[in-house]
């Protein structure tokens, strides 16, 4: 039986264990969901060491990585995989980027340092945009009146679906693909303003009106996520992998969330 061990069991690796759980591999993970305590040494280890497949994903901390800190002098001879982000690739002005380019020059430092660590490693490296899925698209945002339309012409970023996370991340496993930098994004990159009007679409309720950042009264976090503007091209993914994203667009991500609520 195949195992997998997932450092930071949340909702992308969540559902990366319950498709691999329902392939009939055995999963354990430390992490919010997880059986294991990340800070239980001997446990940790042990479960790795049994583990035929491990896959991170827990973000920096202290501008460093905390699971290669803690358990990166375990052998090897496993299949290591990570979910970076693509905003190693920092701002663009919205030119496209693929996994030739330079990363470490934007916002994201720790991310694009500990990104380079697992390639180092021999890991599958999948850098992942805006991530959204069940309980974590724009619809919850308008819903909940905390969607925004913010003014900035030209504006664009990409996004990818949680399934859509889980296909390449299988794909590299049963294709046995070589290790390296993987992007998985969808196929049309797009403002968040136009994904948010297609929520309210759905929803049947007007958009919210057009402000500035500062009118939105914007977090930090917030602010430095407009600070970037970039498309995400896939073709090394699709080529190697042969995946091919369920959601190729936000159109049809939302309906098909629209459709199961």
């Amino acid at each position: 039986m195949a195992k997998m061990f997932i450092f930071g069991l949340g909702y992308t690796a969540g559902r990366i264990a319950d498709a691999l759980t329902a392939k009939g591999w055995q999963v354990e993970a430390t992490g919010s969901n997880g059986t294991i305590d990340f800070g239980d040494t001997d446990a940790v280890r042990t479960a790795v060491e049994r583990a035929s497949h491990v896959l991170s994903s827990v973000p920096p901390a202290d501008e460093s990585d905390p699971v290669l800190d803690a358990y990166g002098d375990l052998p090897g001879g496993r299949w290591l995989g990570y979910l970076s982000s693509t905003g190693v690739f920092g701002d663009q002005d919205g030119a496209w980027v693929d996994e030739s380019a330079p990363i470490g020059g934007g916002r994201r430092g720790a991310r694009a340092r500990c990104d380079s660590r697992w390639l180092d490693a021999g890991a599958h490296v999948f850098r992942l945009p805006g991530i959204y899925g069940p309980g974590r698209s724009a619809l919850e945002r308008v819903k909940e009146g905390k969607a925004h339309r913010i003014d900035m012409p030209g504006q664009v970023f990409s996004r990818v679906h949680v399934e859509d996370i889980v296909s390449g991340v299988l794909a590299a496993i049963e294709t046995q693909a070589l290790a390296g930098a993987y992007n998985l994004a969808d196929d049309l990159p797009a403002s968040g303003n136009e994904v948010t009007e297609e929520a309210c679409r759905l929803l049947g309720v007007p958009p919210p009106p057009l402000q500035t950042m500062d009118e939105a009264g914007l977090s930090e976090m917030a602010r430095g996520f407009y600070a970037e503007n970039r498309r995400v091209a896939t073709g090394k993914a699709k080529r190697v992998l042969g995946w091919q994203p369920r959601f190729p667009t936000y159109r049809e991500g939302l309906r098909d969330l629209m459709a199961r609520a």
